[in-house]
This record gives C-alpha cells, structure tokens and sequence, in this order.
C-alpha cells in the first residue's frame, strides 16, 4: 500500500500495522475477499463464542493508533458516537480544506461550472475498477438510480424483478416507469436473520423469474439493493450476476452504501448500472454520488450493452452502443454534464475518494467489517442471535450495517412509536450518547413491519465504541421493558 500522511505530517503506511495486525487483515480478507472472514465468525458461532469475542476484540484493538489517527482526520463533534453513516458521513478536514479552497478560487474567479468533469473521473474510476468514460458523478443514490432506470427504452409488458426490501429512490424511478410504459413489477419477498446464505438470493431470483417465464411474461430487468437499507444484508453482486446473464438481463444495483465501504472492482462485477452515495460511507459532500455504467463488453458480462438515453443532461451522443471491449463514446459525460456544476463539491469527493485509495480502500472494508462482525456477535451474545436481522455467518452477505430487535418484550418492535423512543434516548441518556436510526422492515408472516435498529460502524469507530453500545442498550432494553 501507498502510504499516507495524517494531520501531523507523517507517514500512516502498512507499515504502521502490526505484523499480528498484518495476519489478521490477511484472515479476514485483506485482498482475499470477504469470505475469509469465515474461521473467526465460525470460533464466534461455536462452543468457543467467547473465546472468539475475545479474540476479534484483541485484533480490533490492537492497532488502535492507527485508527486514532484516522478518526483525527474528521472533524466530529464528541458530544455524541456517529453510528448512522447509512444516512449521512462526515467530510475529512482534508474535503473540507479542498472544498474551501476550490469555493473561494471560484467565487474569485467567477469561475465557470460547464463541462463534464473528465480529469475528476480519470482520478476516481481506476479504484472502482472501471475506466472514467463508465464513472459519472451524480447528485446522490437516488438521482442516479433515475438515470439509469428512465433511460432504458422500456415497452409495455417488461417486467422489472426486484425486492420488498428497496429504497424509494430506486422505488420511484420504477413506479414512474410503470406508469409511463406500462412496466411491470414483481418483487422478490426476502427473508431476514441470520438462517441465510447467498444461495438463499441466488435461488430466491431464479425461480421466481423461471415462474414469471413460465407465466409467458418478458422479464427484462432485475434492480436490486446491495446492501439493502433496511437490514444491512449484502445482496451478493457476483452471484446475482450469474443469475442476470443466465436469463439475459439489465442489472441496477441500487448501491447507496458501496462506495467508501465496500472495495468492489465494477468492471469485473459486469453490472449495467451501479447507483451509490458520494455523501454517506464515501464522506464526500452533500448532493454528490457515483454512477457506475457498463459501457464496453468485458468478459465479466457478455451480454449486449442495453439500449439507453441520458434523461437530465446538457450531453448528448446519438453513436450506436458498443459491441467490443472498447467504448463507442463517453456515456458517463452524458451523466456528469447537465448545466453549469457547482464543481467544489465534487473536488470535495474526489479528494475524499484519494484519502481512501491512500489508506487503503481494502483495509478500510476489512476493518468496516470486522467492527460489524463484532457487534454482531455481541447482539447474538445479548440479546440472542434470532435478535438479528443481518445475517452474521455468510460472510458473502455482510456489510457494515448491523440491524436487530432490541426490545425484551419482542412485539415491541413493532410499535414504531417504541422504536422512535429508543433511538431518542440511546442518543440523550447515555454521555456520550449514540447517533443510530431505526428502519421498517418487512418480515415475511409478521402482522405488521419491524421497526428494527440500525447501527452503522466505520472506519472512526473502535471496539470501545461497540462495547459501550452495546450495555448502553441492553441498559435501555431493559428499562423500557
């Protein structure tokens, strides 16, 4: 890894770790996937679980300088414990000084927004593992998800299969586009805890469409959310991209909470469309998110390029989609240029993107995760583990959002009056208190949603942090009982 230089000046390198530090991001994954996370969770999960708590614990803690170091790159307030990235990150001093920066020279300068931000582009997309001409810089999630679903040239009758689990930012753009063109949709009902695999997602997406073909319908699309907002389950990508060319689909990954979280190479993934935050895990500014689109065929995805038309843009190229492995035009221009831009805020996440590539965009997933994993097995320690509705033991489903039901009575969690109660005073009754939210979720055979809590851990949280939560809540737990 390249190294990097914190606050002070100085270099925060690899070199830095511990080499028992260096063999635990190799047992977790560092540049082996996430799947090796597998024998520490399998000690948590057995007879040993204590032992194995100990364990994760004694590795998380054991670099703690380093981390210290990292979180001395933010600015946030010490009133209170930051556990809901999910909904909003923070900028490092180092956005914030470039934002600044690139504010003043253009307010000096009445300097122009036009153009479709290339060199800003070229920087980021090799970390996303595609080339800058399939990275656009979007508003956010939602707006991207927007030009991806309008853009396609639907035809009354296509059937778009997605999940009962999906944020109304990819939501929306699906109604709009059943309404319009008389799509269908048919969601996938998914099951929540932590009796699932990945071959749970890979089978529930193939027979349901193989019953929808069997119907006589034309599925056309699958939209998924990877993770899904709402519990944290991360929806496999690789796998489910089995499923897509097996039937020959359009795949849009609504990825809100990817990018800054999870180091995934897009190219080698071969997904259509991937829609993620600028503002969230990636702690760039407001209004800013990353929009991956296929553009040229790789072996990954062989199926053809679909059809697509920019929907809100000042760009626009009528050359025919490529069929080879090189682009026939820069498709992501087409997002990225719409008027005249406010281009601070996107220097502002490019510089938070090369923060990241500097620390190491896979020690930062590994460490986002082996947090997670943690507090997972502290909730199942507590509260059992049929509290979850993350999984905890496929490590191909885990990300670095933790949902559970923390109520003793357990029909509590569906009182979202209760719910709000909790997250109110988890934050206000405990010093310092805890920034978490609370999610509806669907359970399949559940008289009504849960409203389950949702904690996010990241890469300026440590194992104190977790520890404290977790007897802050079962404090809590036990005194709203």
């Amino acid at each position: 890894m390249s190294g990097m230089v914190d606050c002070n000046g100085e270099k925060m390198g690899i070199e830095k770790w511990t080499a028992k530090r260096r063999d635990f991001l190799r047992m977790l994954g560092y540049g082996a996937g996430a799947a090796a996370l597998t024998p520490m969770m399998a000690a948590c999960g057995g007879a040993d679980a204590s032992t194995g708590l100990d364990q994760m614990r004694a590795e998380l803690v054991r670099d703690a300088a380093f981390w210290t170091d990292v979180e001395n790159m933010f600015v946030l307030s010490r009133d209170k414990v930051h556990m809901n990235v999910g909904t909003g990150g923070s900028m490092p001093q180092v956005s914030l000084d470039t934002f600044a920066a690139k504010n003043l020279a253009k307010a000096q300068e009445s300097g122009s927004g036009y153009g479709n931000l290339l060199e800003l582009r070229q920087r980021v997309a090799p970390s996303f593992g595609v080339d800058a001409d399939e990275l656009a810089f979007s508003a956010n999630t939602s707006s991207g998800m927007c030009h991806a679903i309008l853009g396609l040239d639907w035809r009354a009758g296509d059937v778009i299969v997605t999940t009962n689990h999906e944020h109304g930012g990819g939501n929306t753009p699906m109604n709009i586009a059943r309404d319009r063109y008389g799509v269908e949709i048919s969601r996938v009902s998914l099951p929540v805890g932590n009796n699932q695999t990945a071959a749970t997602y890979t089978n529930l997406f193939d027979e349901h469409i193989r019953g929808l073909k069997a119907q006589g319908k034309r599925v056309r699309a699958m939209v998924w959310s990877c993770p899904t907002y709402l519990t944290g389950t991360l929806l496999p990508i690789a796998e489910l991209m089995e499923v897509v060319k097996s039937h020959e689909l359009i795949s849009i990954v609504d990825g809100a909470h990817l990018p800054g979280m999870m180091h995934f190479d897009y190219g080698a993934l071969g997904v259509d469309f991937m829609s993620g935050a600028g503002h969230k895990w990636q702690c760039g500014p407001g209004s800013t998110g990353i929009l991956i689109i296929r553009n040229k065929i790789r072996a990954s995805n062989p199926l053809p390029l679909p059809t697509w038309f920019p929907v809100h843009t000042s760009t626009y190229s009528a050359a025919a989609r490529t069929t080879t492995g090189t682009a026939s035009y820069d498709i992501a221009a087409s997002v990225t240029s719409c008027g005249s831009l406010h281009t601070p805020m996107f220097e502002a996440l490019v510089a938070s993107c090369e923060l990241w590539d500097s620390i190491g965009r896979k020690k930062i997933e590994t460490y986002d995760l082996a947090l997670s994993s943690y507090l997972k097995e502290k909730i199942a320690e507590r509260w059992g583990v049929e509290a979850l509705y993350a999984p905890k033991d496929d490590p191909k489903l885990l990300s670095a959002l933790t949902s559970f039901n923390p109520f003793k009575n357990k029909d509590d969690v569906m009182v979202s009056a209760k719910a709000s109660e909790f997250v109110s005073r988890i934050r206000s009754d405990y010093a310092p208190g805890f920034e978490i939210r609370n999610a509806s979720i669907p359970v399949i055979g559940a008289a009504a949603n849960h409203n389950g809590l949702r904690i996010s851990t990241h890469l300026w949280h440590d194992a104190d942090d977790i520890d404290r939560l977790v007897d802050s809540m079962w404090d809590l737990a036990q005194k709203m009982a």
